[in-house]
């Protein structure tokens, strides 16, 4: 598989993530200084951070799917100008100062922000990676951006684990800028040509007709009604969409409560979050960069999905449980194979969807996600609360995470009715190819 031709939106994507992954260690802390100083547990942090996170879900929701809809248009470059550009914004605030008042700046802006960028990036990254990697290797292809991502993710918290927090921002807010730069100068633009196997499931015009496709696609964002005519025209992608909710549930659910938990239950701080989380992104990358590529051909992405999703369940109810504080660390061995769920339920929707649609396919799907990310905070966040606090109803601090877990093991039962694409279309497939 050839993929000298992504070799710059790897190195733009390894950036980008890893000035987002940097201060992931240290803004628990920085949340809880600033509004419960002195503090291990504190509501308010919890309901403040689920707030956030459902704001962002609902301002994702309708805003991925336009910019995935208007990178078929006007290319991906262009569309990952604006959330790169706003995403180095919140971390200037804090690279400045983490006072009260410079958090509440610091919170305001990156929830605007965050609705643009939370999951723009990696669409349209996705969507570039469809448009030069044909379907028969995409599975692979995914898993490797994937794993530039955790990469990412290793170096930016292993550079966390020995900063102080104001050099981490700093560090953060310097790559977002330089991320945003490199794309500009060396990434090629890409604007899918409209050749492809399939024709269009959605409505839409040939590429030829571009003046009214382009006045079409600002008129409006990718509707209701395209997401049914995607889910109607196949039973794949709708059962994907089912998947990518309950796992968005789940996700969101560790967001917002697991690193609050681990603060109650066993007092953790940046370095200890930092060494948890450098453990899980090594796992990680060495999964997806060396392990999926072998495996997606082998045994198809249907089936690394059920295998991830399984192995999330587990790692969910191990952690809810935890009764030590080294079960935690532990327990990210089932990393190794929960991050195959992303890349493994991009690739069964990329196939669904002719070449002019990928940015508005991935961009719907993120959709469902950020659904579900609006939803999971309103759910558990008051549980975590709740069961963190002297008002339980019963003595279980992980009943939330548990929760969870239940959320992750319906959408494993959802993953193993995938079949997956057509038989038909990958004869099709092969046959291009060799041709």
């Amino acid at each position: 598989m050839d993929l000298t031709g992504l070799s710059h939106l790897f190195v733009t994507v390894f950036l980008s993530g890893f000035a987002s992954f940097t201060v992931v260690p240290s803004i628990t802390d920085v949340t809880m200084l600033a509004l419960c100083p002195g503090q291990d547990e504190c509501s308010l942090a919890i309901y403040l951070t689920g707030c956030q996170q459902a704001i962002i879900g609902l301002g994702a929701m309708i805003i991925t799917p336009l910019i995935g809809n208007l990178s078929d248009v006007y290319g991906r470059k262009e569309l990952l100008t604006l959330p790169m550009t706003l995403s180095i914004l919140p971390l200037v605030i804090m690279a400045y100062s983490r006072t009260t008042s410079f958090f509440y700046a610091y919170f305001f802006i990156r929830t605007l922000t965050a609705m643009v960028g939370e999951g723009s990036i990696n669409c349209l990254a996705l969507a570039y990676v469809a448009d030069k990697v044909p379907d028969g290797q995409r599975a692979s292809a995914f898993g490797i951006l994937a794993g530039v991502g955790s990469a990412a993710f290793v170096c930016g918290t292993l550079v966390a684990r020995f900063l102080s927090t104001a050099a981490t921002f700093q560090v953060a807010a310097v790559m977002s800028m330089i991320a945003a730069v490199y794309m500009r100068v060396f990434l090629k633009e890409s604007i899918p040509n409209g050749d492809g196997l399939r024709q269009p499931m959605l409505n839409g015009t040939p590429h030829g007709d571009l003046e009214k496709t382009t006045t079409q696609a600002f008129k409006r964002i990718p509707s209701i009604g395209d997401l049914i005519c995607l889910m109607k025209s196949s039973t794949t992608f709708s059962q994907a969409t089912v998947v990518s909710f309950f796992n968005g549930l789940a996700e969101g659910g560790i967001i917002a409560s697991l690193l609050y938990f681990l603060k109650a239950r066993f007092h953790f701080n940046k370095n200890q979050y930092a060494d948890l989380l450098l453990i899980f992104g090594v796992a990680g990358t060495i999964s997806q960069l060396l392990f999926m590529p072998m495996l997606a051909p082998a045994i198809g992405e249907e089936k690394l999905l059920s295998i991830g999703l399984f192995m999330s369940c587990t790692n969910i109810f191990f952690n809810s449980i935890a009764w030590s504080v080294w079960v935690p660390y532990a327990a990210t061995v089932f990393s190794i194979f929960t991050v195959f769920v992303q890349p493994s339920i991009r690739s069964i929707v990329s196939k669904q969807v002719g070449p002019t649609e990928q940015g508005k396919s991935q961009g719907c799907i993120y959709g469902i996600s950020s659904l579900a990310n609006i939803v999971s905070p309103l759910i558990f966040s008051p549980l975590t609360a709740l069961f963190l606090s002297e008002e339980a109803p019963f003595r279980f601090p992980g009943f939330s995470i548990m929760c969870i877990g239940f959320a992750t093991m319906i959408a494993f039962i959802q993953s193993i009715m995938i079949w997956g694409v057509p038989p038909s279309h990958k004869t099709d497939n092969k046959q291009t190819t060799e041709a």
